[in-house]
This record gives C-alpha cells, structure tokens and sequence, in this order.
C-alpha cells in the first residue's frame, strides 16, 4: 500500500508534535518556538501544498484527546 501525500501529511504532522512536546519538556527548543513553526520545519517541500494550519490543529486534537483517553 502506498500512503497518499495526505496520510503523510498526517504522519508527519503527529510526529512533529510528538517531537515538539518531548523537546518542550526537555526544554531544548529555542525560545518562542511555536508547535506550528516547528512542524513547519520538519515538513519536507515536495508534500507541503497538502499543509494548512486547519490539519495541524486537527491532528493535534485528536492526538491530544487520544491520549487522554488512556
């Protein structure tokens, strides 16, 4: 199976923030790092058309609530 540009998107998108919120708690980002400008950066160009802020916030919150439920 090969994943769409969106499916990447997506994962791509959770593992930024997974890696944001680790580097956050570490306190290893440069100040006035925001989640956005992070992901921003680990988005390679050729998929980046798929990207906008909506699906950001949208994998954040359904990774946040699904960790929450736990």
């Amino acid at each position: 199976m090969v994943l769409s540009d969106k499916e990447k998107m997506i994962a791509i998108i959770s593992n930024g923030i997974a890696v944001f919120s680790l580097l956050q708690e570490r306190e290893e980002l440069p100040k006035n790092t925001t989640m956005y400008d992070f992901v921003l950066k680990v988005i390679p160009e050729n998929i980046k058309s798929e990207l906008n802020v909506e699906l950001i916030d949208e994998v954040f919150q359904y990774v946040t609530s699904a960790h929450n439920s736990s």
